[in-house]
Parts: C-alpha cells; structure tokens; sequence
C-alpha cells in the first residue's frame, strides 16, 4: 500500500514538473515597462488592497497611468495619493461595486471610451466559507456575478480597442483553488475554475492579435483577503498566523511574477514552485479525488 502510494505521488509530482517545464516557451512579448515617451494606461479593479493594490503600484511604476476601481472611496483615494507622491503620475479612481449589475456596466462603459488602454486586470474578489446549504444566497449569487460575469464584461469591453491596436494584456485573477473541488467553498472554487477556463477559450481566440490573456492563481498570499472576520478560527485567529511561512506568498512577487509571465505568453500562471508542484498533483485523476474525498 505504501509503495503503490510513493508510486503515486511521485508520478504526480512529474507530471507537475514536466508541466511546468512545458511552460517555458513563448513568444516574447513584453508589456512592461514602457519605452520612454510611450503613454498607455491599465485599469485595475480591486485595486484598494492587497494584489490590486500591488498591481496598480507596479504597473505605475513602468510609467502606466492606473485607473484604480474599488468599491471604498477613501482607500482607492489613499491608493491613489501614494502613488501619485511616489511616481509622478496622478491616478484616476473609479468607484463601483462590481458584484452589481449597474457597477459592472460602468466601468465596462469607462473601459470603451479609453483609447489606450493596454493592461486591464480584473482582481476583485472575495471569498466565504461554510456549506451551500447553509450560505447567504446573496453573497453567492454576489461572487458568482464578480468573479465570472463582471470578469466576462469587462473584458468583453476591453477587446475592441486592445485588438484595433494590436497590443494588449488582460491579467484575471483566479487562484489555485481553481483546481481543486472543496466542501465549504464551492462556489469559490467554481468560479474561479470559470475565470481559467474563460481565459484559456479567450487566449485561442486571441492568437495572432497582439493580446495576451492570463490567468493568475495565487495560493495563499499575504493580503486582506484572509483577515476578513470570514475567514477566521473559533479564537478569532486570522489564517494569515497559522501554517509555515513558507506557503505564503508577497503579494509584490505575486504581481512581479504575473507581469514577467506575460513575456512567455503563460496563459494559467501559477506564482510559487510549491503552488505549481501542488497544482499539477490535485490534477492528477489519482491524487485530486483522493483529497477532495478528504477536503
């Protein structure tokens, strides 16, 4: 039995290294920074924190000007006021609730009235936990429509003019829970399922345009994300002090990670050799059911 399970798992993690070295490959293209005298700018949603909030600092560091969507004035403005003193450059914010249909269509109309944009990430997003059966019907309907209606929309809004222009990038921000099927987070880990497999359709219909599509799956970084009441233990510990270091990830290589991915064309791309390894075994038809069984 014991052997029959090594035999397993180190098929598993093969596979998963091969698949990364698979990877590899790409085409070139580099989106960031820009030449000198070049203007362009890159819309981040979710930008009032964490990997949006990062994204926007990056981006605007390569001489992007941001427009940064969030649902809080007051942090967006923060956001906005730290980069502006940094860089130089005086960020536009737009404020809008993205799990709402009017939020949504907004900023997709924002989105076409821009004639240079060249990176648009859609970040927002939030996670629950507990079972459906017990769930708030609103707060799942609400991430159903933020994760993969508002992603669909606003990229569906970008398209146009990224590909008139023949240059463009569209980073959707997934997570490795896009692979694995969990109890308690179901439709979190569906929808973010929806985002890679939206992204892997859209890159091959985008071939020879001069658009790349990615979706990034980030394990467990250290953001807000998991130091919302939702996510706390009985005591009222944040998931954020529990577990080794070494399985979180910095939301500054999580983003600087993402942006150097687009010069390979990596179209799911997974920050972290751990995550990758990880990835590749829940995948397998041995392992994953295995640990969902468990999960």
């Amino acid at each position: 039995m014991k052997v029959g399970r090594a035999v397993a798992v180190g098929f598993a993690v093969g596979t998963a290294g091969a698949a990364l070295l698979a990877r590899r490959g790409g085409r070139g293209r580099v989106y960031i920074p820009l030449p000198p005298g070049r203007m362009a700018t890159a819309l981040i949603t979710g930008a009032s924190s964490g990997i949006g909030a990062e994204f926007a600092r990056q981006l605007t560091a390569g001489g992007y000007t941001p427009i940064l969507v969030a649902r809080r004035r007051e942090r967006l403005e923060e956001v906005a006021d730290r980069l502006a003193q940094r860089y130089g450059i005086q960020p536009q914010i737009l404020v809008a609730d993205l799990s709402e249909e009017a939020g949504a269509a907004t900023v997709a109309e924002r989105i076409r009235e821009l004639d240079d944009l060249t990176v648009l990430v859609n970040n927002a997003g939030f996670g629950t936990k507990g079972r459906l059966v017990n769930a708030d019907p609103d707060k799942q309907a609400a991430m159903v429509r933020l994760h993969a209606l508002a992603t669909m929309q606003l990229t569906q809004a970008a398209l146009p003019g990224m590909i008139q222009r023949r240059r463009g990038a569209i980073i959707n921000v997934s997570s490795v829970a896009a692979f694995i099927r969990r109890p308690g987070a179901v439709n979190y880990c569906a929808t973010k399922a929806y985002i890679n497999a939206f992204s892997e359709g859209l890159a091959q219909e985008l071939r020879g345009t001069g658009v790349q599509v990615q979706a990034l799956c980030p394990g467990f970084t250290h953001t807000e994300f998991h130091s919302s009441p939702e996510y706390a233990s009985k005591d009222g510990e944040s998931p954020a002090k529990r577990g080794p270091e070494f399985i979180w990830l910095s939301a500054e290589k999580v983003v600087r990670d993402s942006l150097t991915a687009l010069e390979h064309d990596k179209t799911i791309f997974i920050p972290g050799l751990t995550y990758q390894i990880l990835a590749g075994v829940v995948r397998t038809p041995i392992i994953g059911p295995v640990l969902a069984r468990r999960a």
